[in-house]
């Protein structure tokens, strides 16, 4: 058994063994409390940056398959559970949990109090975190997490956007959407293609002219890590995109682009909602849907100029934006996962929204 410390920037340290890699492992520690989607999770190119806790006790139990990951790799920087099953069962299991992160070069540390790791981070907020089997002294680990780059500021989102464009494979195309990846989930794509529309991913370093070129009858802003205020130039070229007329769906990191876009503005939460059962409420319909959310920055719906944009959406927990949708242009998001993976399928219906959006406003 290898013994692995955690230690966060405000001093506090936890134990663990590590059953997964070896070395150290730097990020902020935030927690998600879903039940299953592990390999999602793990997948989701929003966590890249950050050490994820899972509240769940048992993880690994079915183990890793070649379906269901959501994108090209893992992204979380480190893994923090509270037990590795020594066994996984599931007949579309091809390797096991620790396999897969050691193949990932990604430290994987259990027996760890997970119940005291999230209580704290939500009494005291995500903090910057160093996890590591080969420095044990906990005084020097604690400063290194202080020395750690934190969030804020950080331009991540380029860090795991596609490098170049390309096709995702749609049968009898209806309708093409230019999806501008800024850490796109897999899923996304794939509830686009069933139903008849064909995304072209394109990079979050195109330009307005270099998507507008691709003749799109909808634009798609994914989901993303890091600060959205830290992607200037991105804005930008979302303002054009929308301004000139294109039907526009953005989810998550896609939202608060849009919400920065038209002049409202963003801030980072204290330990955000990460998780399968979020509580939403639709101010339009009055209807509540359980959501599947991975997010640590906000749009502040108080700094949304109501002559241009409505906030459609509420979090049940904290009152936080969830959906706005302006009001001269076809453009909508939402804060959530309504792709899930994981998480329930509440929320699909906005995809179904996006489709009718672009019948509605096509030339």
């Amino acid at each position: 058994m290898t013994k692995a410390l955690i230690a966060l920037e405000d001093g506090t340290t936890f134990e663990g063994r590590a059953f997964a890699g070896s070395g150290e492992a730097y990020g902020e520690l935030v927690f998600n409390t879903s039940m299953t989607g592990y390999q999602e999770i793990l997948t989701d190119p929003s966590y890249h940056g950050q050490i994820v806790t899972l509240t769940y006790p048992l993880i690994g139990n079915y183990g890793i398959n070649d379906e269901d990951i959501e994108s090209w790799k893992p992204h979380a920087a480190g893994l923090v559970i509270n037990e590795a099953s020594r066994m996984r069962s599931n007949w579309r299991s091809t390797t096991s949990l620790k396999e897969y992160l050691e193949t990932n070069r990604i430290l994987g540390v259990d027996q760890v109090d997970t119940r005291a790791v999230t209580l704290h981070i939500r009494s005291r907020g995500a903090m910057k975190c160093v996890i590591s089997t080969s420095d044990l002294d906990r005084d020097r680990l604690v400063e290194k997490a202080k020395n750690a780059p934190g969030l804020i500021g950080r331009d991540l989102s380029s860090e795991v956007s596609t490098p170049d464009s390309y096709d995702w494979p749609t049968t009898n195309a209806k309708y093409r959407v230019a999806v501008l990846d800024c850490g796109i989930k897999r899923n996304q794509l794939r509830m686009l293609a069933e139903r008849g529309a064909g995304p072209t991913v394109f990079s979050n370093s195109a330009s307005a002219a270099d998507v507008l070129a691709a003749k799109p009858d909808g634009l798609f802003i994914s989901n993303g890590p890091g600060d959205p205020d830290a992607v200037p130039r991105v804005i930008k070229t979302i303002h054009a995109l929308v301004e000139s007329g294109l039907p526009t769906f953005g989810i998550c990191f896609g939202h608060q682009l849009l919400g920065l876009a038209f002049g409202g503005a963003t801030y980072k939460m204290k330990f955000g909602h990460r998780g399968a059962n979020q509580p939403v409420k639709n101010l339009r319909t009055g209807l509540i849907e359980i959501t599947s959310q991975n997010h640590g920055f906000c749009v502040d719906k108080d700094s949304l100029n109501p002559d241009e944009l409505e906030t459609t959406h509420i979090n049940l927990n904290d009152g936080t934006s969830e959906g706005l949708r302006h009001k001269t242009l076809p453009m909508f998001s939402v804060q959530y996962h309504p792709e899930a993976a994981p998480g329930p399928h509440d929320a699909a219906y906005l995809f179904d929204e996006f489709i009718q959006l672009m019948e509605t406003h096509k030339p």
